[in-house]
This record gives C-alpha cells, structure tokens and sequence, in this order.
C-alpha cells in the first residue's frame, strides 16, 4: 500500500484493485455501501487516487444516481 494515502483512500484503492479485474464501472454509493462510508467520502478520496501514480486509472464518466467512474488496472 501507499503510505502517503489515508486509510479510507488505502480501502479504495484496495478494493478497486480487487474488483477490476472482473468490473469496469463503480458507482460511488455502491463502492460505500461495501466499506461502510457515504458516496461523498468515496467521491472525496478517490480523487486523490486519481491524482496520485498508482497502478489503477480512474476516470470521472457520469453523474446519474451517483458519481459513476471508470476504472482500469
């Protein structure tokens, strides 16, 4: 893991890496509803893994329902 990442960052990033591989798209209140954390904080820390240099690309795609993103590993 990253030190430079808080833990909830760390549990994002963790979990994106464990679900690409088979998922393309996540929703930001489905990505909390499984780690226990609202679809503002997922919106808030995942930008910094967007802006960091780890082995993931997230892309901001739609806005629907909840923030959507495209993610690939």
């Amino acid at each position: 893991m990253a030190p430079d990442l808080t833990s909830k960052q760390q549990r994002i990033l963790e979990y994106l890496r464990n679900n690409a591989a088979t998922k393309t798209y996540f929703k930001s209140r489905l990505i909390g509803k499984e780690l226990g954390m609202t679809a503002k904080e997922v919106g808030s820390n995942i930008t910094a893994l967007q802006e960091g240099d780890y082995d993931v690309d997230i892309e901001k795609w739609g806005y629907s329902s909840s923030t959507t993103w495209k993610v690939d590993v």
